[in-house]
């Protein structure tokens, strides 16, 4: 017998010792009831393939991003997850409390990963219809950000409008030419951008 099966076999030997124990344990425990949980209602099926994402949004008062939880149906993120969520993103935030970051009109073209990198194609209307400000389209590109970086697959996002690339926003100061990668915010709760060196 080799040293692989005599492995094996000890293997087996101990998880059929412990459920062997855990099974004569809990059957003697007899004063211990078991009570059969029954939901108060069916699980429709529509439930089932709901799953809850998590999107970032501007919070007024802490002046920084912060996450709204929402439950949408699988399906749906299975078919065009990163087009999903920059439509969840675009729409806004359910809760009061939470600004909107994306700029009115604002249309998703096209949203492809290529290696660990989302390539999100934007309608011209995300720089044009933007209110301006380093602060605030640091909030915007680190709102799509966060949002997208929650996906395990996704580690950069390089914005693109209509198809071209190094763009930028109205006053130039945040510019497109690199990806944009998550950080940790500083103490102070605002978000700082970074590119991809």
């Amino acid at each position: 017998m080799n040293k692989k099966m005599i492995l094996i076999t000890i293997i087996l030997v101990i998880i059929i010792g412990v459920g062997v124990w855990y099974f004569f344990f809990f059957s003697k425990n007899n004063e211990q009831q078991v009570n059969e949980i029954i939901p108060e209602e069916e699980i429709s099926e529509e439930q089932m393939r709901q799953t809850i994402v998590s999107l970032y949004f501007y919070n007024e008062s802490s002046k920084s991003l912060a996450s709204e939880g929402r439950l949408i149906d699988a399906k749906e993120l299975i078919q065009e997850p990163y087009k999903k969520l920059m439509e969840l993103l675009i729409e806004g935030p359910q809760n009061t409390s939470l600004s909107k970051t994306i700029p009115d009109g604002t249309r998703v073209n096209k949203a492809e990963l290529r290696g660990e990198t989302l390539y999100l194609d934007l309608s011209k209307e995300f720089i044009e219809n933007h209110q301006g400000g380093e602060e605030q389209e640091s909030i915007t590109i680190y709102s799509i950000v966060n949002t997208m970086t929650n996906l395990t697959e996704v580690n950069a996002i390089k914005i693109l409008i209509d198809g071209k690339e190094n763009q930028a926003f109205k006053d130039n100061k945040i510019k497109f030419d690199d990806p944009f990668v998550v950080i940790k915010e500083e103490d102070n709760g605002e978000v700082q951008t970074n590119n991809v060196e």
